[in-house]
């Protein structure tokens, strides 16, 4: 055995053994929830609303937390309650409508999900989710890119996500329900084309919504992912804001590249001149 097999021979176990106890508690205790065709359905609803709160939360007391505004990319607007009860009830209405009947279907169709032993390494996880997410982000781009293009496909499907030239938490699923199913259906099929673990599926299923939900979040925090990852690789709340103040620019929803490479790409500068 030469070097380079026991360097990766100890990356695995080590890698296998973080994950394995986690995989191995999830698959023995909760085994029949795991293989229900609804639980990514029921993860990927609870993990949003879950995550929106703290953001919901900054919105609602940002006149008592003084100290938010500094983080605030549109200073002078904030959501109000009719826009937070307008974006809640479309959100309400699409998943009760059109996320709970497609849960029914799968759970009357699909067979129960095969559950293996082995976990997934650590950095086959780390992998999956970057490549999960990165397709998606290629498939958005070209999909958002046409529906700002192509005026029917604007004012029947993508318009009322652009009601809010400032966004917040909850206007990220203020979608229709095209785009809601379009979105859903990608984030679904991409783990599956890259033959992901389930435990690789869930994480960027969760993953998948917090950075949406962070790119709408309306703050650019310094702990938002496009300060944490280097070099404007990733673009993140402030990126995102100019495509609402600028809808022309900006389409892929979470890196920078696509947009760079077909002359779309918009400076967060933009954004910054208006605090």
């Amino acid at each position: 055995m030469n070097l380079m097999d026991i360097s990766v021979d100890f990356w695995c176990v080590g890698n296998s053994s973080l994950l394995q106890p986690v995989w191995d508690n999830l698959r023995l205790n909760y085994r029949d929830y795991l293989r229900s065709p609804l639980f990514p359905i029921v993860l990927t609803v609870s993990s949003y609303f879950v995550l929106c709160l703290p953001f919901l939360v900054c919105d609602i007391m940002e006149d008592k937390w003084a100290w938010i505004q500094q983080f605030k990319i549109q200073p002078s607007r904030r959501p109000t309650a009719s826009t937070l009860l307008h974006c809640a009830g479309v959100t309400l209405y699409n998943h009760v409508f059109l996320v709970l009947p497609a849960s029914v279907a799968q759970w009357v169709w699909r067979p129960p999900v095969d559950l293996l032993d082995q976990a997934p390494f650590l950095m086959e996880l780390i992998a999956g989710v970057i490549g999960n997410l990165l397709l998606f982000d290629f498939q958005y781009f070209i999909w958002h890119l046409l529906h700002h293009r192509i005026r029917w496909l604007y004012v029947t499907f993508h318009a009322i996500h652009h009601n809010y030239s400032s966004p917040f938490a909850l206007a990220t699923q203020c979608l229709s329900g095209w785009e809601l199913v379009t979105v859903g259906f990608w984030t679904t099929l991409n783990p599956v084309i890259l033959r992901c673990h389930l435990l690789t599926t869930w994480a960027f299923m969760v993953l998948h919504v917090y950075v949406s939900i962070e790119d709408h979040c309306g703050y650019d925090f310094p702990w938002s992912t496009s300060r944490l990852i280097p070099f404007g690789i990733y673009g993140g709340p402030s990126k995102h804001d100019v495509h609402h103040q600028k809808p022309n620019t900006n389409y892929a929803p979470h890196f920078s590249h696509w947009d760079k490479i077909f002359g779309t790409y918009a400076d967060v500068s933009f954004s910054a001149s208006l605090k």
